[in-house]
């Protein structure tokens, strides 16, 4: 459990002291052993993902609410691509709730909210068409809190972090009925690196450029990082989900079970059925 946290504070939190809601919203410390009973089920916990400063280092887009789940997990693959193969960004995580599906993006360095905010609904409007996006603008609150998996939802099902291969098992229920390894949650998360302020403010600023947004590189970004604005903007098409022998890192819409189990004996983890026998 201590490597989970670990992984998950250097992808998602806060050096400094880092803050959870209440029932009745208040702000109180997570500390690691509040966050131990969170990822055992315990304690299920909204972590505070803006700072005192209003900063934010980690960025959550929900794919859920009406509509289908293969809908839904289609258009996760079309913002992941597109994080990937438009945007040369590094791989984010994607994880199911327990009712939806979710990527969540690490930043090495904490931006102003404002602009964290103003990302993730460039990200869905550039790359998504406003017919087939429900939530063509992700609400504040998932940028502002989330509850960090794995933990158990109220519903009874567990959130949990999931290779991309696999979410197209999930399309009919975005769930777990039973806690997942922690081993497997931590080879999940090894792998991922974060955004570099270069890189955000390259993708940031090629967002703003398809929006015909004026294109700053804003304060919280080091003055010396360069921008990236290309002379002549063409419409982006949503990179297309790769193949399964496509090249590690990748986001698969299908895999094969032995491509599953595979990648999972490749790092040493051993697959479980995510449904109670009867």
């Amino acid at each position: 459990m201590h490597k989970l946290i670990s992984e998950l504070t250097r992808l998602y939190l806060f050096d400094e002291q880092q803050q959870y809601m209440d029932a009745e919203g208040g702000a109180l410390p997570l500390t690691p052993a509040v966050l131990a009973r969170h990822l055992a089920g315990e304690q299920t916990v909204a972590v505070r993902l803006v700072s005192e400063q209003g900063l934010a280092r980690t960025l959550v887009l929900e794919f859920g609410g009406k509509g289908g789940g293969e809908a839904h997990w289609s258009a996760l693959c079309t913002i992941a691509n597109a994080v990937q193969h438009e945007l040369d960004l590094p791989a984010p995580a994607v994880s199911i709730s327990g009712t939806a599906f979710q990527l969540w993006l690490s930043l090495a360095t904490p931006v102003p909210l404002a602009q964290a905010q103003q990302f993730v609904q460039l990200l869905r409007s550039t790359f998504l068409p406003a017919s087939t996006d429900i939530l063509a603008v992700a609400p504040p609150a998932y940028v502002e809190q989330a509850a960090l998996p794995p933990c158990l939802q109220a519903a009874g099902k567990w959130a949990a972090f999931i290779h991309p291969s696999m979410g197209a098992a999930f399309v009919d229920e975005p769930g777990l009925d039973m806690p997942p390894p922690p081993a497997a949650q931590l080879g999940f998360l090894e792998s991922l690196r974060s955004i570099n302020p270069a890189q955000f403010a390259q993708a940031l600023a090629k967002l703003q450029g398809h929006a015909g947004l004026d294109v700053a590189v804003q304060t919280a970004v080091p003055a010396a990082v360069p921008t990236y604005m290309p002379a002549a903007v063409a419409p982006l098409v949503p990179a297309p989900v790769p193949a399964a022998s496509a090249q590690p890192g990748l986001l698969l819409q299908d895999a094969t079970l032995e491509d599953i189990v595979r990648w999972l004996h490749a790092r040493h983890i051993e697959p479980t059925f995510r449904h109670r026998l009867p």
